[in-house]
């Protein structure tokens, strides 16, 4: 498998540094880390899609809160579907999306993509069908999803996979594609692991934030995205445990395994340069 690690979004909130890490001006750099797959027999599957072109294109379809604290920008060539095309590949040649879960940067694409089959957790879809709060409100927005969308669901059960449990055999992915339920984030939120012939990738969505957060004993996170951290997580115990969990698994030796979240700039460029 071929894979490419694509920024689909780009957010830049108030606050610099204190977000990122690294900005020297008084807004922030935040990315949505896609990925895609290409596979020998099943065609291209991304792994979350970040925003669509809609999403870039007009206001409406991302929550008025989210647009201005995030600061949004507006920039469709970084949509997945461009990033296809340039790849010199079709809309209709991504034939699967495997999401981490169903929040607006994470699942905008959807309608980009109408011929793929759409694999999360039950539990997420589910979530997101009620909306039953203020937040949920805002952060699931089902104007991003196709009326047809072909939704493959999951339960969060399965083997282990280096202590975590793992939903194996995707419905029609390659068996070195699994899901690894991490809820916290969101009551479905899940990661998703890839074998290789060097070792294993591990997305991990939204389980933490910044690249601190993992390989060292001690966590390190600034304080913007420590706060919008706690801010989105529905079970905040959770969220932590299974930071806590990662976080240990990064720093094992045993395992040929690297670990990287949705939105840190340089853990982008990292996997980007680590792939050319």
């Amino acid at each position: 498998m071929r894979i490419h690690h694509l920024s689909c979004g780009s957010m830049c909130p108030f606050g610099g540094a204190l977000y990122d890490g690294f900005s020297k001006g008084l807004h922030a750099h935040l990315v949505c880390h896609c990925l895609l797959i290409e596979t020998e027999r099943d065609g291209l599957v991304l792994v979350d899609t970040g925003f669509g072109e809609q999403d870039l294109r007009h206001d409406s379809r991302i929550a008025l809160f989210f647009r201005q604290l995030n600061n949004i920008q507006r920039r469709p060539e970084l949509s997945a579907l461009a990033q296809v095309q340039r790849l010199g590949f079709q809309a209709q040649d991504v034939r699967h999306i495997v999401l981490t879960h169903l929040d607006f940067d994470h699942a905008g694409g959807l309608t980009d993509f109408p011929h793929a089959r759409v694999h999360l957790l039950q539990q997420e879809l589910e979530t997101s069908h009620h909306r039953n709060n203020w937040l949920q409100r805002r952060r699931y927005r089902p104007a991003q999803w196709p009326g047809n969308v072909q939704w493959q669901t999951y339960q969060p059960q399965g083997e282990s996979w280096q202590g975590f449990t793992a939903v194996k055999a995707l419905n029609g992915l390659p068996p070195e594609i699994l899901l690894i339920p991490l809820p916290g984030h969101t009551p479905g939120h899940a990661g998703v692991a890839i074998q290789q012939d060097d070792g294993w990738l591990l997305h991990g969505g939204d389980a933490w934030f910044y690249r601190g957060e993992m390989y060292q004993q001690q966590r390190h996170c600034t304080p913007g995205l420590r706060f919008y951290q706690w801010m989105m997580a529905t079970d905040n115990a959770a969220r932590r445990e299974n930071q806590q969990r990662l976080r240990t698994l990064s720093l094992s030796r045993q395992e040929n395994i690297t670990l990287f979240c949705s939105h840190d700039a340089k853990e982008l460029a990292r996997m980007q340069a680590r792939s050319r």
